[in-house]
């Protein structure tokens, strides 16, 4: 685990504030997608998880986030909408324990996102494991969503002062989140970093 000095505080707030509403509105845009019920009802409370930690960085930061004017689009087959948010859960994931290095009193959001990251690769194992058609959509979404991940890494990292950090960062980030889809099955070991 990378341990950042006091200096990149800030910025790591300021990143998990902005990974934290991009969370509450595609959740909230994945809310209007008919989904499984357990789905549904963890997203309510994912929401609000979400909710509180927006408002609690806010709070930190001085600041409010920017709102957009309408949800985003997500898909609509449950297969690729758990893998678009699994990513970013295993994105936010990697902030949060950043951030916990930086600031051990916010222990519990990097336990939320444990628990994010936990729901959505339960729920992409039984996928995976539920027949062709799931399955192949699902690594496709990874796919894609893999494909885009190294600009977001790269926007995600572009302050001033995680400056002497951002090469190891980025590569750190990049290795752990591709572990994860590689254990899954989401991705295959000799292709995912193409």
């Amino acid at each position: 685990m990378m341990v950042l000095p006091q200096t990149c505080e800030r910025a790591l707030l300021e990143r998990f504030l902005r990974a934290e509403a991009m969370a509450l509105w595609a959740v909230r845009a994945a809310q209007t997608q008919n989904l499984p019920r357990h789905v549904q009802t963890f997203l309510q409370r994912h929401e609000t998880d979400e909710q509180d930690h927006l408002r609690q960085f806010e709070g930190m930061l001085g600041t409010t986030s920017q709102r957009a004017a309408t949800l985003p689009t997500v898909p609509s087959q449950w297969e690729m909408l758990a893998v678009l948010l699994f990513g970013y859960e295993a994105l936010g994931l990697e902030f949060a324990t950043l951030l916990a290095t930086v600031r051990p009193d916010l222990a519990d959001i990097l336990e939320d996102e444990q628990v994010h990251v936990g729901f959505f690769e339960k729920e992409l194992r039984a996928i995976l494991a539920s027949g062709e058609t799931g399955a192949h959509q699902a690594r496709e979404a990874a796919r894609t969503w893999w494909r885009k991940l190294p600009r977001t890494v790269d926007r995600y990292l572009g302050d001033p002062s995680l400056a002497p950090y951002r090469t190891e960062l980025r590569s750190h980030i990049l290795s752990v989140i591709q572990e994860r889809f590689i254990a899954l099955g989401l991705l295959p070991a000799g292709q995912a970093g193409r």
